[in-house]
């Protein structure tokens, strides 16, 4: 059995992408930040639809070097194949959205680390791992690259597996024209058109625009030119046709393109046309390598592509697996596809995992986000409020002590008097949930820092989790429920932008009666105003019948929710393990964010100087192990109690 099913090679890059549209790429203010380069593309694209992904090629060994690895390794793409190159930079490619028809681009590729590839970088054992290997056509520019790609395609086909080529003609990439041209897609060239015939007898299946092919085939007469490949090459030829479609031809060129073997198209605004070939050949990858037909596969890779050319970014806009199941049966409703809300919903939740990674299936959380309580124990013991800043410093040692670098762990911090907690937790692995209420605010505002325009998001690590207590209950007055609604959903917005995760607490019982149904009634309210919360966090309720209420609220609009964690209410430890083992019966419930319950008792003495640093981290310490460990416990007897094993 293959371990892989496709290992791309070739260029990997960092992406600039300017976020202002419909400027010139001069004026561009500001930059989002993704993977980029058609074989890195490819990769992670073909690995959200569900396939077992490789890439072969070089990065450098610095941040962004670090990043492409780490937001592949997010994608499930296996990195074995990346080689760091201690002498050179990773490339980088700045762009820019001018109108419909402009999206002006540089590359920044002089003597970059991709193109320092070699024929050492090439594992046969690796290759033997893979049922296909996909070259892109800018490796076989340069005799080094070209060689080592040839490598490659000679292993696999000793091998018997398949093997593909991605034409990817950027003319200034083969040295056609200058830096300022790479929004250029077609430069006439005897030497590119011999150098790429020398290789296309290499391939079962090629794949390219009506351009590409003729620099393939040395024709600017599309047929002509599929016809010329066709001499040298017996693959499937796959024409992409841009609104039209493509065109896949398994014999002898007929007399029109429309002949050729096609699937459905999707009529889509064009919002972005770069990297949308990428998004093609992965849905196109998906259908060929898992054994569909012609027509099946080609759908794939139309509605993979309209995905791409409807969303900002190449990789950020290819789809889930689920996302195109769900779009191919539901169809085109909205043609700004980035414009529809269902889709978009599906988009954010089915990938979210690629930008916000880690395994989040169980949730240990200490929470040390208090303000008030804990300024109120600073006062009690006479001393300033700075002090508090150093005592969360020692409530995120207490977490990485305990986490001790395992999966499932995290905090939440205040950025106002826990900065250099939140500062200093990053890349450690902890989950970092990340306040912005102001404390113990009824009807909902912010903390300061967020700006009345929610601008202050902009400056948050793309890691921190947006947390938002609302003190919200079903029999709120009009006017209360409008103005915290409203906050809400200019929240909601504003993260969904920052490309920021949420966090919504719910605390009915502090402002009203409850019952078994009260937080489901305020789930199921927030739904209906459009705000989908990647998490909730809810009170420890002790009653079966309002987790069952409250669960059965999430899942029934939105089947993909990180989850719930309970939160402590400054209950005892015994009270929580109650609560703990009745939510503990439901699979949605991911685990817990319990604070006062922890700290509280070692911030009183730390403040009032009865104990070292030393003592408060270690009491916290135990306090946070023993309730992780009543977690498990809790979990594991419900496993062991549901019929089946299944949780509810």
């Amino acid at each position: 059995m293959k371990k892989l099913d496709v290992i791309t090679i070739g260029r990997s890059s960092v992406d600039l992408y300017g976020a202002q549209v419909g400027g010139r790429l001069e004026d561009m203010a500001s930059f989002n930040k993704y993977i980029g380069g058609s074989p890195t593309n490819m990769a992670a694209g073909t690995a959200r639809l569900g396939l077992k992904s490789a890439v072969i090629t070089r990065v450098g060994d610095e941040h962004m070097g670090r990043y492409i690895r780490e937001e592949l390794v997010r994608h499930g793409v296996e990195t074995r194949g990346i080689v760091t190159d201690k002498e050179r930079l990773t490339a980088l490619v700045l762009l820019g959205i001018r109108d419909q028809e402009q999206f002006p681009l540089i590359f920044y590729r002089e003597n970059c680390a991709d193109m320092a590839l070699c024929e050492d970088d090439i594992d046969p054992e690796f290759i033997a791992s893979a049922k296909a290997v996909v070259a892109t056509g800018t490796h076989l520019s340069h005799p080094q690259t070209e060689a080592a790609v040839l490598k490659a395609l000679r292993l696999a086909r000793e091998n018997g597996d398949r093997t593909a080529l991605d034409i990817d003609y950027r003319p200034n990439l083969w040295g056609l024209s200058g830096h300022g041209d790479g929004e250029n897609r077609f430069i006439a060239s005897d030497k590119v058109t011999e150098k790429l015939q020398s290789t296309l007898h290499l391939f079962d299946l090629i794949v390219g625009t009506e351009e590409e092919f003729h620099i393939a085939g040395g024709s600017t007469d599309t047929l002509k030119a599929l016809r010329n490949v066709r001499k040298v090459s017996g693959a499937t030829l796959v024409c992409k046709r841009g609104p039209m479609g493509a065109a896949a031809f398994e014999g002898d060129i007929p007399d029109t393109l429309d002949e050729g073997i096609s699937g459905p198209g999707f009529p889509i605004e064009v919002f972005n046309v770069l990297g949308a070939g990428d998004g093609f050949m992965s849905g196109l990858l998906k259908g060929w390598i898992t054994g569909e037909d012609w027509v099946t596969s080609l759908t794939y890779a139309n509605a993979c592509g309209a995905f791409a050319v409807s969303r900002h970014g190449c990789t950020p806009a290819y789809p889930s697996w689920e996302e195109l199941r769900f779009f191919l049966k539901r169809g085109v409703e909205t043609k700004a596809l980035r414009k529809d809300p269902e889709l978009e919903q599906i988009h954010w939740s089915t990938n979210r995992q690629f930008s916000h990674g880690g395994d989040w299936s169980t949730m240990r959380v200490f929470a040390f986000d208090h303000r008030i309580q804990i300024e109120q124990m600073a006062d009690e013991a006479g001393v300033t409020h700075e002090h508090i800043g150093f005592f969360k410093a020692l409530c995120l040692d207490a977490a990485l002590k305990v986490a001790d670098g395992q999966p499932g762990y995290g905090i939440l911090s205040d950025s106002r008097l826990g900065r250099e907690a939140l500062y200093r937790a990053a890349g450690t692995g902890l989950w970092i949930g990340h306040p912005v209420e102001w404390p113990a605010s009824r009807p909902l505002t912010l903390e300061p820092e967020i700006g009345p325009d929610f601008g202050g998001l902009a400056e948050w690590p793309a890691e921190h989790v947006v947390k938002v207590l609302c003190f919200y209950h079903p029999d709120d007055d009009e006017a209360m429920r409008s103005e915290q609604e409203d906050v809400l959903k200019r929240l909601f917005t504003a993260c969904r932008r920052n490309r920021l995760e949420m966090l919504l607490e719910v605390i009915p019982s502090k402002v009203g009666p409850v019952n078994d149904e009260t937080t489901a009634a305020i789930i199921r309210r927030i739904y209906e105003i459009g705000i989908y919360p990647d998490w909730w966090k809810l009170e420890p309720m002790t009653s079966t019948k309002a987790w069952e209420s409250a669960c059965s609220a999430i899942t029934d609009n939105d089947p993909y929710t990180r989850g719930i964690v309970v939160l402590g209410l400054d209950a005892p430890e015994d009270q929580l393990a109650a609560s703990f083992s009745t939510a503990a019966q439901f699979d949605l419930v991911k685990g817990f964010a319990v604070g006062r319950t922890i700290f509280a008792d070692a911030a009183r003495n730390w403040l009032a100087g009865k104990i070292t640093n030393e003592e408060a981290v270690a009491d916290m310490s135990a306090r946070f192990e023993r309730l992780c460990r009543i977690w498990d416990a809790a979990r594991n007897e419900a496993r062991l109690n549901a019929p089946d094993g299944v949780l509810a």
